[in-house]
């Protein structure tokens, strides 16, 4: 169950941030490690994208700072319709995953930074008042691995998919049905039927299992999903 929280505060030069993750430790640190340097308020948290699309709407953050891999639609899902109809948010994905795929799907989403869960709390810091700014920020190390494959045009099968292809190739290899999938996204499950076809096809996968294996050999699966 998200929790709303929204406090006064001296400074009207503070940042306020929503928090948009499925695990309440790990929110309890980004808030804290936030709201101790006076910048920063949190004035509110979620911990799925239905919940992140719907308090987004409510408390109007200067930033959303949110988790990719979370119940419900997630948080493609989440920003996608978030921008849809407020093109001037100001996003932060906060992410475990390293890999170049979910980043540059972030980006091309709308999302202003990137980060990893692993980075220094100096990192979050700096990330978020980049994209309070409107600037773009992307971790430095994951920034290289982009730059290297876009100078190298190295990028894996799944880059072929489509933007809405690799959110239902995601949700399948973690295991969701058609039907739950269609309800996530809001689709018909004839639709998500034409889309795991069409996924099939480019990723050369004959069934559920393959795709689960060529979604954990590209690091897209962690035992957060």
């Amino acid at each position: 169950m998200a929790l709303t929280i929204e406090t006064s505060h001296d400074s009207d030069a503070s940042t306020t941030v929503l928090l948009a993750d499925d695990h309440a430790i790990v929110r309890m640190g980004f808030r804290l490690l936030l709201e101790t340097t006076g910048k920063c308020r949190v004035v509110g948290e979620a911990d799925s994208g239905e919940q992140a699309f719907s308090l987004y709407f409510k408390l109007s953050p200067d930033v959303l700072v949110i988790d990719i891999a979370m119940p419900g639609m997630g948080g493609l899902e989440a920003i996608n319709r978030i921008l849809a109809r407020d093109p001037r948010a100001r996003i932060l994905v906060l992410s475990a995953h390293e890999d170049t795929s979910y980043p540059r799907r972030s980006m091309q989403a709308g999302a202003l930074g990137y980060l990893s869960k692993r980075g220094a709390p100096s990192e979050l810091l700096r990330a978020v008042s980049a994209v309070a700014r409107g600037s773009t920020y992307i971790e430095p190390g994951i920034a290289q691995r982009l730059a290297v494959q876009g100078l190298k045009g190295t990028r894996g099968p799944v880059d072929l998919l489509s933007e809405r292809e690799f959110e239902v190739f995601v949700h399948l290899a973690a295991g969701k049905s058609v039907t739950q999938i269609a309800d996530l996204l809001s689709l018909s499950p004839r639709t998500i039927g034409t889309h795991l076809y069409n996924i099939k096809q480019k990723l050369g996968a004959q069934n559920a299992a393959e795709l689960t294996l060529i979604a954990l050999h590209a690091g897209l699966l962690n035992e957060g999903m």
